[in-house]
């Protein structure tokens, strides 16, 4: 009896035929298809995607160029890009290389990728033709960067819509509908971020780590109960989770019955404050192709917001229940419906905790190690595991190493950031992509870095540095950046690319900053200093989706999140709709994390506000291109100043613009040997000026955003050396930063030097 696994297989299968025909036109892949009946869900699947009997694999565009949210026609480009041929590899290193696109088609580097996947690939087919997890990693890893049917659209995102689609019209070909499963854990910052304990960021990171079993556990679960495989997942991470199903009352009704039994555990686990929001859309099978899919997708999304506005409504009498308060709450959590209260760790002062925040500082100790998960409903597994979490009546096992035996059919391997074909032939086998680098720890071998050594290893002033940052306006460029290109494989590639880069490529750039940032990038420490230039103090909490929070030393917490930008902006093309704002707090160690959290959230709201494309940090807020700068440049060529230049009216050659080419200079120049008296006279200055602003009238500002500041500047300099005020670099600094138009960024500039350069605690 033909299964739903079987119909995702050949659709699978016959997009690595596709794949091998094109690496080698001899193979025999092709012709072995060829004997094979297709399954009418697979025809039919195909037929409404567009997918031929003669579509060829091809070089890939790259489908960020083609985003435009606005309601602007967007100017097509001279300059097309293309996706790099190569594939998703760390077999000889932990990160893969970041795909930066090009400017040109790649043609002769085809020769190259085809050996290599001759090579890789092709001839451990023919013992792994029924292993669907083996096959479709392997679709992941080399067609992650090939098109088929579309010059955008990959080989990997059409096999997988088709595969999703024929699954839907299991048992039914001829259906007229079909079903979008959509999901939405709200609340998870609030679990994530209000603690405040010892080991809070070993007990950050596992509450975020948790939460994606959680997601994964939704899924599981409607893959078990809609007897759908993996395949059918559009996306899932986050806390988000897209899947199409068959349209029918079943599919409702499972779903419906999922999200109730989810919600009565996560009232248990979490007091309410995490809510699982789960939809089913049912639309025209047809829709998939056509721009009604977004409207259906923003339907769905409506949905689960309406829902999130009245969590727990079908748990209103649990809701409603009078609970025990006890008088002692937890010193993590603070809930106080427990009596179940013991000591966070074995130290002599620590505090007490309920039983899940002590499960969380456990599970934050073992992650550090862990390579692999298996997930399976039995409480007992072949394998020996290094601990255990339950999941709503799920059991996640840990592994340090990967296990040796046996998967049952009814067990899920999850390998941790593994694209490693050699690790895939266990059934059930699949990616667990999470963006988690850290460092470990001096003081305590074998678990991540903690807060105190951070701040300790900071350049100048000892202190931790919180960031956190996501893509702006991310909704509407899901919602009508692809216009009338609204496709559920572009929607899926869209969705991929972006999670690669926060949960893949971003530890990628933490991991070998000097082999990942993109071409023209502009930094402040140069290889010379390899040990801060290596980045060896960062510690991720939580990456995934379009967002981050990281931690670290206050200084390389700042310059990684202009490698961010900088790489984000490359990896999407430098498309102008596609863009990053961040905010960064730089606090004392014993500064409470939940509180730190908070202050850099804040900052990057007001990054948000500053018409996005920005960075909020030292209480200044920039767009981008002014904390970047540049040298040696005509204020006719910025366009970022172009409000400064309506007021000043004044054409100006500037050796030194914006923010980070004066810190450089400075700082990276110690033959200069200023007074650190310079810096604190920038500093009064901007105290000057801030007050003033303060106390303004509105006719008033622009005089003194611009100007004010001068006399005193050129007072500043005079008192200094005359050795110095003649130094060739010096002069540089000295005229640019006269100029008005440099006037806003001193501030930040004396800020940024002032905190690299000092000496005490």
């Amino acid at each position: 009896m033909m299964t739903s696994s079987q119909v995702a297989l050949q659709v699978v299968q016959q997009a690595i035929a596709a794949l091998a025909g094109w690496a080698d036109p001899n193979n025999p892949l092709t012709s072995k298809l060829n004997f094979v009946e297709e399954y009418p869900e697979v025809t039919r699947a195909k037929e409404i995607l567009g997918w031929k009997k003669d579509t060829e694999v091809g070089t890939l565009r790259l489908l960020f160029d083609r985003v435009n949210p606005s309601d602007e026609l967007k100017q097509e480009t001279s300059e097309l890009h293309y996706h790099p041929l190569m594939p998703i590899d760390n077999d000889n290193k932990e990160y893969p290389k970041i795909p930066y696109p090009l400017n040109y088609e790649p043609q002769e580097e085809q020769k190259a990728f085809k050996e290599k996947i001759k090579k890789e690939v092709l001839e451990s087919l023919h013992e792994n033709w029924e292993n669907l997890s083996l096959l479709m990693l392997i679709l992941e890893k080399f067609g992650s960067c090939l098109s088929f049917t579309e010059s955008d659209v990959a080989l990997v995102d059409m096999n997988r819509a088709t595969a999703a689609v024929a699954v839907a019209l299991f048992d039914n070909s001829e259906a007229e509908n079909i079903s979008l499963i959509a999901g939405d854990l709200s609340g998870i910052q609030k679990f994530i971020y209000t603690i405040s304990s010892d080991g809070a960021l070993k007990s950050l990171r596992a509450r975020s780590f948790y939460l994606e079993l959680v997601t994964e556990e939704i899924v599981q679960q409607l893959l078990e109960e809609l007897n759908l495989p993996r395949t059918s997942i559009i996306y899932a991470g986050g806390g988000n989770l897209y899947l199409l199903a068959a349209a029918s009352n079943k599919t409702e009704e499972k779903v419906k019955q999922i999200q109730n039994e989810f919600n009565n555990w996560l009232i248990n686990k979490f007091q309410h404050k995490v809510f699982l929001a789960l939809e089913c859309k049912t639309f025209y099978t047809n829709d998939i192709v056509n721009k009604n899919l977004s409207s259906h997708w923003n339907e769905v999304i409506h949905q689960l917001n309406k829902q999130k506005k009245r969590k727990f409504y079908e748990q209103i009498n649990n809701l409603l229940a009078v609970r025990d308060s006890f008088g002692d709450r937890c010193r993590v959590c603070y809930r106080d419906d427990t009596t179940d209260l013991e000591q966070l760790n074995t130290e002599d002062d620590s505090i007490l905790a309920c039983p899940t925040c002590r499960e969380m500082f456990q599970l934050g100790s073992q992650l550090f190690k862990t390579k692999a998960v298996v997930r399976s409903r039995h409480n007992n597994i072949s394998s020996k595991s290094d601990a255990d979490y339950i999941i709503n009546n799920s059991h996640y096992f840990l592994f340090n190493q990967l296990p040796t035996q046996q998967i049952q059919n009814d067990e899920t391997l999850f390998l941790i950031n593994n694209w490693k074909i050699k690790d895939y032939h266990l059934p059930h086998s699949v990616p667990l992509l999470l963006g988690n680098y850290g460092q470990e720890s001096f003081e305590n071998q074998g678990n991540f870095i903690r807060a105190h050594e951070l701040a300790e290893e900071a350049k100048g002033i000892k202190r931790v540095g919180y960031l956190r940052m996501d893509v702006d306006n991310l909704g509407k460029i899901f919602a009508k950046g692809l216009g009338d290109n609204h496709t559920l494989p572009r929607l899926a590639g869209l969705s991929r690319q972006m999670s690669y880069f926060f949960k893949v490529y971003l530890n990628s750039l933490a991991a070998n900053r000097k082999d990942t940032l993109p071409e023209n990038h502009k930094i402040l420490t140069n290889d010379k200093n390899q040990k801060k230039f290596a980045r060896l103090n960062l510690l991720f909490i939580y990456a995934g989706g379009d967002d981050l929070f990281v931690s670290g030393s206050w200084d390389e917490v700042v310059e990684f999140a202009f490698d961010i930008y900088q790489s984000f902006r490359a990896y999407t093309g430098h498309n102008p709709y596609i863009t990053l704002s961040g905010g960064i707090s730089i606090n004392d160690v014993k500064y409470p994390i939940y509180q730190a959290a908070s202050d850099s959230g804040e900052s990057e709201k007001k990054a948000k506000a500053n018409k996005r494309d920005s960075l909020c940090l030292f209480g200044e807020v920039f767009k981008w291109d002014e904390w970047l700068g540049q040298t040696n440049v005509s204020t006719d060529n910025i366009k970022v100043i172009a409000e400064s230049k309506l007021y000043i009216s004044k054409k100006e050659q500037l050796g030194l613009f914006g923010i980070l080419p004066f810190v450089d200079k400075l700082f990276n120049n110690p033959d200069l040997g200023y007074p650190q008296s310079f810096i604190r006279n920038l500093l009064v200055t901007a105290e000057i000026q801030e007050l003033a602003l303060k106390k303004a009238k509105k006719e008033e500002i622009n005089d003194i955003k611009y100007f004010l500041h001068l006399p005193k500047l050129a007072y500043t300099m005079s008192k200094l050396p005359q050795k110095l005020r003649s130094h060739e670099d010096f002069v540089l600094i000295r005229q640019s930063l006269m100029s008005p138009y440099n006037a806003p960024y001193f501030p930040a500039i004396a800020t940024w030097i002032e905190l690299l350069t000092r000496t005490q605690a």
